[in-house]
């Protein structure tokens, strides 16, 4: 234990050393370019004479000083800046603040030592090849300090469109209830690695989620604690049987999972909100939150939904499952409709 303690701090220590060379290196590059010092050629120039040099040092090719560039550009963008800009605290003796060259200057420097740093380069170069805006990127990154991502995993959120997903089930639990946690719960869930055949049974996709729990917790995020599944209710004299039980360490409540095969219909909340009653009358510890239920659902009208949630009281999610992996450009699609439906219903 100690000697790996000890190999993982060594690992993530050079680790930040790498990340902030290739960020200063790229600041070289862009700086020469944008001011017409370099071109092409010199910079072809550059990762020969690199090479030439130092052998052994691997990434300082020609690809790899413009991917050094790119990535002192993009993580020195004012807009992602910025906030930190407003955090300067006006100087006590004489009211004067720092020049805002020198304030840019610094948080740049502070954003690269305090976030960059910690992210793997693998994992950088992912989000920039498969991320466009500032939001997304700023949300994997997030991910990856947060969540302890391994390349593998992110290649998957990165994928399976977890960013708009995500965004998706934000917009929507916060324009139907406040209940519901943001940044949590995605919409849709994706569970490509379960295999199943398009014709599948409410069953068949139970188990096969527990057959493969790992990546259904993987898909969920982290935090998830599985419970069980088909676990009794009693309530009366009659025994109920819930389909997956979760609890959530972060939100500190159990989270319902309830599955149907097949479109949302407005008589499914009645049976989850039964289910959710019953946990926190009989299950539920005091200091613990209210717990919270989600329908997966093979569809859904959002009109529907919109109405049946209107006047729900307790904290529940509908949300679509996919077996198949979806393409981004739809789910954007998806985002940027649904952003115009709520921004018109705030009119």
């Amino acid at each position: 234990m100690l000697i790996t303690e000890a190999r993982n701090r060594v690992y993530s220590k050079a680790n930040a050393e790498l990340v902030t060379l290739y960020f200063n290196i790229g600041k070289i590059v862009s700086e020469k370019v944008s001011i017409g010092n370099w071109g092409d050629g010199t910079v072809n120039d550059l990762a020969e004479y690199i090479t030439e040099k130092q052998p052994l040092l691997k990434g300082f090719n020609r690809r790899g000083l413009y991917r050094m560039k790119q990535f002192y550009e993009v993580y020195s963008n004012e807009e992602i800046v910025s906030p930190l800009v407003t955090q300067f605290q006006v100087e006590s003796n004489n009211q004067k603040v720092t020049p805002v060259v020198a304030q840019l200057e610094d948080n740049i420097f502070t954003f690269c030592k305090r976030i960059l740093s910690k992210i793997n380069w693998t994992h950088h170069l992912l989000i920039l090849s498969k991320t466009k805006s500032i939001e997304e990127r700023l949300f994997y990154l997030n991910h990856c300090l947060n969540e302890k991502l391994s390349k593998r995993e992110l290649e998957r959120q990165l994928n399976s469109a977890t960013f708009e997903r995500t965004m998706l089930g934000n917009k929507f639990s916060t324009a139907i209830t406040s209940k519901i946690p943001t940044g949590i719960f995605k919409d849709p869930y994706i569970f490509e690695f379960l295999a199943l055949p398009e014709l599948h049974s409410e069953n068949d996709l139970q188990q096969a989620l527990i057959k493969n729990l790992q990546n259904f917790i993987l898909e969920m995020g982290k935090g998830f604690t599985y419970v069980g599944s088909e676990y009794r209710l009693q309530v009366g004299n009659k025994d109920y049987y819930t389909d997956l039980l979760f609890y959530h360490r972060d939100l500190q409540c159990m989270v319902l999972f309830e599955l149907k095969i097949e479109e949302f219909q407005p008589e499914f909340l009645g049976k989850l909100n039964f289910y959710l009653e019953a946990l926190d009358r009989d299950v539920k510890k005091p200091h613990e939150n209210p717990s919270i239920g989600v329908l997966l659902c093979k569809g859904k009208d959002e009109e529907v939904v919109e109405y049946a949630l209107s006047r729900n009281i307790s904290p529940a999610l509908i949300a679509d499952y996919e077996t198949k992996l979806i393409d981004k450009k739809l789910l954007a699609e998806k985002l940027n409709q649904l952003s115009e439906i709520f921004y018109r219903n705030e009119q």
